[in-house]
């Protein structure tokens, strides 16, 4: 009879460089995300029926975010997998630099939701004023 072949990777199995690469970029989205969001750590664990340790854990790359729980933290971070995990845009991207409108959209996106709204107040206030 052959050998069984693992597919799925336990927490006593050391990191690949790639994955160690993958979780810590997985991690710093998940910070930056739960930050937006005006969550703690601890409130995030709580969400998740986790420990701060293991969200502070994840955060920072140190463990592996086990696939089954990545709906649960996407759910509770107000966003898809796919933008958690960071799957590319079917959109191909343009050469060149950035315009400097979309950039400053991505850094409104990074506000906490509270600026968000007073931005989106202050350009609707602008934009009506144009239209008069």
């Amino acid at each position: 009879m052959g050998q069984v072949v693992k597919l799925d990777r336990d927490a006593t199995t050391p990191m690949t460089q790639d994955e160690k690469a993958f979780f810590k970029q997985l991690g710093s989205r998940i910070a930056e995300l739960r930050k937006e969001q005006g969550l703690t750590q601890a409130q995030l664990a709580k969400m998740l029926q986790l420990t701060q340790q293991m969200i502070a854990s994840y955060e920072v790359g140190r463990r592996r975010v086990p696939v089954s729980l990545l709906p649960a933290i996407a759910g509770a971070l107000t966003t898809s997998v796919e933008e958690l995990i960071g799957t590319p845009s079917m959109h191909p991207a343009k050469r060149g630099p950035t315009p400097k409108l979309q950039q400053q959209m991505e850094r409104i996106q990074r506000l906490p939701k509270t600026q968000q709204r007073f931005v989106m107040q202050m350009i609707d206030t602008v934009l009506a004023q144009q239209n008069r």
